[in-house]
């Protein structure tokens, strides 16, 4: 076990830091529509999946994929649960858009533990085009 700061440790928080920076831009945008799902729960999802990522690649080098897709099913019945929470009205599904940002946040977190920052960037810039899209064209009626 070692017990000093490694360039492990230094990639690890320049990766966590990039994982608050990223929630916090997609967070700030769900917030500011009164979503749930916002700048915490965004910066917590993609900071946790980056991190199961970045161990897993140390721990199984061999296999790192193996951890990956227990993060995207447990992310799955978050999702889940947001959208079964708040369905009161009968045959109307509500929240697929707040659970999509939570699965996309751990895409992110997931590209920054596998070590791909600039498509976790990318995968970033995308989310928020996507989510202005319907108010761009609502504005333009």
């Amino acid at each position: 076990m070692e017990t000093g700061i490694t360039s492990i440790d230094g990639v690890f928080a320049v990766y966590l830091l990039l994982s608050l920076v990223f929630g916090y831009v997609i967070g700030t945008e769900r917030e500011s529509r009164g979503k749930s799902a916002g700048i915490a729960t965004q910066c917590l999802v993609i900071a946790g999946s980056m991190t199961f990522c970045f161990f897993s690649v140390l721990l199984e080098p061999d296999a790192p994929t193996r951890l990956a897709a227990n993060v995207v099913t447990g992310i799955g019945f978050l999702g889940a649960g947001i959208i079964f929470h708040q369905a009161q009205e009968k045959d109307k599904v509500v929240n697929l858009t707040t659970a999509a940002t939570i699965w996309m946040a751990a895409a992110i977190g997931m590209a920054i533990g596998f070590g791909y920052p600039i498509v976790a960037a990318a995968l970033t810039v995308f989310s928020l085009s996507v989510l202005r899209i319907p108010h761009i064209i609502a504005g333009k009626k």
